[in-house]
């Protein structure tokens, strides 16, 4: 990567390399999500020896500026941490929305499948039922935040797979099956290391864990609408959850 767009002193101290690194990512010549040059290359470049070039490094990383991945470098932080709120009817969109970021996502994939004994427990159904499988991924301005995978039954919601082909969210294709609302009546928040395609998939390290939600939401009637997992890009979202007094109860929600 090409960083000179500043020009430090020859002999350059540890602050004038952390002046020079926090101005080029501030001023957005090192974009969000980019690795820095590594240390010998930041040593040729500032003419600053390797002890000023980590301590400038660990103050950038004490701003919250860049992030360091374990055998990968150091990178630029895409944005501050999303604080994702669990409660019984908050939806992605909302989510983001309220707290300044874009919401966006798309369908990877839907198809009909049997269902296994997990998810025909989940949504009441005799094993080996047909469901619709979809999977999606969710960013936050950009950045990949969740994989989800998501069962519906096949035979409430017959056509559902190609549904999923408009773009549209979750809430609007249920809204076509009669579905306006619903919550969720189950959930369980677990952490783990990804799979690699899961890791590929929220662009991160596969030694970088995430946190995983399984939920089952149903209609007002109570009737199980969805059974999903959903991954989380552990380093990049923290999850929060209300206890409304009106309520009584906390649900988990994706």
């Amino acid at each position: 990567m090409n960083i000179d767009t500043a020009d430090p002193p020859a002999g350059a101290a540890w602050r004038d390399v952390l002046d020079a690194l926090s101005a080029l990512i501030r001023g957005g010549a090192l974009s969000p999500g980019s690795r820095l040059p590594t240390e010998p290359e930041l040593m040729v470049r500032f003419g600053a020896g390797r002890h000023s070039v980590r301590r400038a490094l660990a103050a950038l990383s004490a701003e919250g500026l860049v992030r360091t991945r374990q055998g990968s470098g150091t990178f630029v932080r895409e944005a501050p941490v999303l604080d994702y709120r669990l409660s019984g009817r908050t939806r992605f969109s909302e989510n983001l929305m309220g707290q300044g970021r874009e919401p966006s996502g798309r369908a990877l994939g839907a198809a009909e499948e049997a269902a296994g004994d997990e998810v025909a427990a989940a949504l009441r159904l005799p094993p080996g039922e047909p469901v619709v499988r979809v999977r999606r991924l969710n960013l936050a301005d950009g950045v990949p935040v969740n994989l989800s995978d998501s069962f519906y039954p096949a035979r409430r919601f017959p056509g559902m797979a190609e549904a999923w082909a408009t773009g549209e969210g979750v809430s609007a294709v249920l809204a076509r099956y009669g579905v306006t609302d619903y919550r969720r009546v189950a959930s369980t928040v677990l952490t783990r290391l990804p799979a690699p395609a899961e890791a590929r998939g929220l662009d991160q390290p596969e030694g970088q864990p995430v946190l995983v939600v399984r939920k089952v939401d149903a209609d007002l009637a109570g009737v199980p609408v969805a059974f999903s997992e959903t991954v989380w890009a552990g380093e990049r979202v923290q999850l929060s959850v209300d206890h409304p007094a009106a309520e009584g109860t906390s649900d988990v929600d994706r």
